[in-house]
């Protein structure tokens, strides 16, 4: 069974960074895209950054390209989420997700099979 655990989250001042890591369980990286979003009080789901498995293609939203970048290890089964210079509209609960069909990454979570719980990231001074 596939399962995905976020972690990293937490209060951070503007301009700060954080890195959250998503730890895949019950499939290899080799077999996943796996895409980040995050949901903020009263919004819908955002497609925030996405990284395929095939080739390791990233993509990004807009308002985040420039200050976020996605990475995987194969060895530790992971994927992080590097946020720099983060903003007050960054806070949110941020969700790893996979996708089990062999295509490239897309932000748009109808396309993932598999969620984690999330975790919260509160940008404020």
């Amino acid at each position: 069974q596939v399962q995905l655990v976020e972690s990293g989250g937490g209060l951070v001042q503007p301009g700060g960074s954080l890195r959250l890591s998503c730890a895949v369980s019950g499939v290899t990286l080799h077999l996943r895209s796996i895409g980040w979003f995050r949901q903020a009080p009263g919004k819908v789901r955002e497609g925030v950054s996405c990284i395929s498995r095939q080739d390791g293609s990233t993509f990004y939203g807009d308002s985040v390209k420039g200050r976020f970048t996605i990475s995987r290890d194969f060895d530790k089964n992971t994927v992080y989420l590097q946020m720099d210079n983060l903003k007050p509209e960054d806070t949110a609960i941020y969700y790893c997700a996979a996708d089990e069909a062999f295509r490239q990454c897309a932000l748009d979570p109808p396309y993932y099979d598999y969620w984690g719980q999330g975790t919260a990231v509160d940008v404020s001074s």
